[in-house]
């Protein structure tokens, strides 16, 4: 993995999105949005889209261009708090439902990815700068998958028990910690975000996501899908922005005793700290080993 920053400022400052009434009409607009000229990204709270609270947006850049191709909410704590807030409400419920409802969901939303892959490995390109054939032929395939696997896994967990002596037996019974806080990197931007989402939710719990402020448009795509799957409001929440705001809210809220986090080893270090003191299970996979070859005659200025 490369070692792309994942934290930059806010580049300008947008006039809000209008507001919408229904859930049926955002998640429309959220599919709609891939093809407009001009992509607004707001989060996905409680099974709804809505703006960020502080009402700004950082630009979204096309990589292959370097133009400006629509722009990602600029959330913070307000935000990352609301969407804490339904995964919490959620959480019962979706925890209760048996494996093989659970299942089924998961099932739903990798047949709608399978459905949709046109769709999202366009936008991936756009977003991402790799080439059409790539996502088309790794990254939503492996979405798509992602969410079988942990369908079907589900199906066949076993428990495990320890015989002590004649009256006492030992057993082990595993369940849902509660709200997961997933933070995912620009590479593989939909492929990583899923792999996280899948387990979290196929085994009960529900989540919060900050996907990278580099690579949101597939992450919103998602939010249609999962609205048509007909995963409960607030089972998996979206919150856009950057990590030393909503990123950083996210890690150090009380509420989230889980963090999964891929990325750079400097945010990773970062995320530990604010972790430690709530002792948050935390699944840090880092970057850091790829070298980098500077030829001679790079123009270092223009870099």
């Amino acid at each position: 993995k490369s070692n792309r920053p994942s934290i930059r400022p806010p580049t300008t400052c947008l006039t809000p999105l209008p507001a919408t009434t229904t859930t049926a009409a955002m998640a429309t607009t959220a599919a709609a949005a891939a093809a407009e000229e001009h992509v607004r990204i707001v989060n996905f709270i409680g099974g709804k889209l809505v703006e960020p609270k502080c009402g700004k947006y950082i630009d979204n850049i096309c990589p292959a261009t370097g133009q400006v191709f629509g722009s990602v909410a600029d959330s913070d704590g307000d935000d990352v708090d609301a969407a804490v807030a339904a995964a919490k409400a959620a959480a019962g419920a979706w925890a209760a439902k048996s494996v093989m409802q659970r299942s089924a969901t998961l099932m739903k939303i990798a047949d709608l990815v399978d459905e949709r892959a046109e769709q999202l490995a366009a936008a991936e390109s756009k977003d991402n700068g790799k080439p059409v054939w790539l996502s088309t032929a790794v990254d939503v395939p492996r979405v798509a998958q992602n969410f079988r696997f942990y369908a079907t896994a589900i199906l066949h967990e076993e428990g495990m028990s320890s015989h002590l002596d004649d009256s006492t037996i030992a057993y082990t019974r595993s369940g849902p910690v509660g709200v997961c806080g997933l933070i995912s990197p620009w590479n593989l931007p939909l492929y990583l975000l899923s792999w996280k989402i899948a387990p979290a939710i196929a085994v009960g719990n529900t989540c919060v996501c900050k996907p990278s402020e580099f690579t949101s448009l597939t992450a919103f795509l998602l939010c249609d899908i999962l609205n048509d799957a007909g995963v409960p409001p607030g089972v998996v929440n979206m919150v856009f922005g950057v990590g030393a705001r909503a990123g950083a809210a996210l890690v150090s809220h009380a509420d989230v005793p889980l963090i999964s986090f891929t990325g750079g080893t400097v945010t990773g270090a970062k995320i530990a700290t604010l972790s430690a003191p709530h002792f948050k299970k935390v699944s840090l996979e880092l970057g850091g080993k790829n070298p980098n070859i500077i030829f001679a005659d790079a123009d270092l200025d223009a870099c």
